[in-house]
């Protein structure tokens, strides 16, 4: 293990196809030279193309496994991907701060998967806002953000809401209006990121995840967030055209 190289950790489900989750992630940080840990919050039933079932961990365990690393490393940045509940996400959140509080965490909001099987409901936006303070960056798609907002329809509107609680990257693979565009909302801007080229791609299995554990990666390599996400989606765009199949490969 390289002294050189800093901690991050990737909080999310084990998806068996690799293409999502604590494997994709582990993937994804060995790629930006960060060494990864991972902690397990479900096993899922799933490949590429159809997900099957779901069996979540105990919150317990996770909290065990989270004080145990972080007693023993420096973990620099954090990525929560799927998590049954908000309490269960609060819980680990504020875990992580009461263990160490300049680690930076980026909270994909997978709310279900690509065939519909839902993983978590936003009821209390009260609460929701309350972990949205603890948090460094969002990074939910143009699906995802309408089920953040107990009210609102627009999306703009609505990541423009949350940006004032932690920033927002709006995750352009379903931008109505330009594909592949996303949006990064700070409090008082926002920027667009477009494309890099024009090329067509194969749409990829976890692609949303992978962007979002290469955020994690440059955050622990001391980018800001801008840059951070500029190179993350410079990764995902190399990554989306490595093959013809929903099952990418990773290099930089």
């Amino acid at each position: 293990m390289s002294a050189n190289r800093p901690f991050v950790l990737s909080i999310a489900g084990f998806d068996p196809s690799a293409g999502a989750g604590v494997l994709a992630d582990v993937k994804t940080f060995e790629q930006h030279q960060v060494y990864g840990f991972a902690i397990n919050t479900g096993n899922t039933i799933q490949t590429e193309m159809e997900f099957f079932e779901m069996q979540w961990t105990e919150m317990v365990f996770v909290l065990k496994s989270l004080e145990k690393l972080f007693e023993n490393y420096d973990i620099k940045a954090v990525k929560i991907g799927i998590v049954p509940s908000l309490d269960y996400l609060k819980e680990i959140i504020f875990s992580i701060k009461k263990l160490s509080p300049e680690t930076k965490i980026v909270w994909d909001t997978v709310l279900k998967s690509t065939t519909e099987f839902n993983f978590l409901s936003i009821e209390n936006q009260n609460f929701l806002i309350e972990i949205l303070k603890e948090l460094d960056l969002i990074t939910p798609n143009y699906n995802e953000i309408l089920k953040l907002s107990s009210n609102e329809i627009d999306t703009n509107s609505i990541a423009v809401k949350l940006s004032k609680y932690c920033p927002v990257l709006l995750k352009g693979g379903h931008n109505p209006e330009e594909i592949g565009v996303d949006r990064l909302y700070l409090k008082t801007r926002f920027f667009s990121l477009a494309p890099n080229t024009n090329i067509e791609i194969i749409g990829k299995h976890g692609s949303g995840c992978i962007l979002s554990s290469a955020i994690t990666a440059n955050l622990a390599l001391d980018q800001d967030l801008i840059t951070a996400c500029i190179n993350a989606k410079n990764y995902i765009e190399t990554y989306l055209q490595s093959n013809l199949t929903k099952l990418g490969y990773h290099y930089v």
